[in-house]
């Protein structure tokens, strides 16, 4: 039986905080109104280390393509 590997490896909300060097309650917030991709296990918020790569891949285009929207 094979391990997670570190793209599937499902993290807690302590841990995106971490992560993201936000505070706990700014990541479940985040993840309350749907604007970072997790899931909920009991009640417990759980993020999918790849959808949060991937979520962070997306943030930087969209901040990178409204740079110049207000010249």
């Amino acid at each position: 039986m094979g391990g997670l590997s570190m793209d599937d490896e499902i993290l807690t909300i302590q841990e995106i905080a971490a992560f993201l060097k936000i505070k706990e309650k700014t990541a479940y917030d985040l993840a309350a109104k749907g604007r970072l991709p997790g899931f909920k296990v009991g009640g417990a918020w759980r993020f999918r280390r790849s959808r949060l790569n991937q979520w962070i891949d997306e943030q930087t285009v969209l901040a990178v393509g409204s740079e110049g929207e207000d010249e």
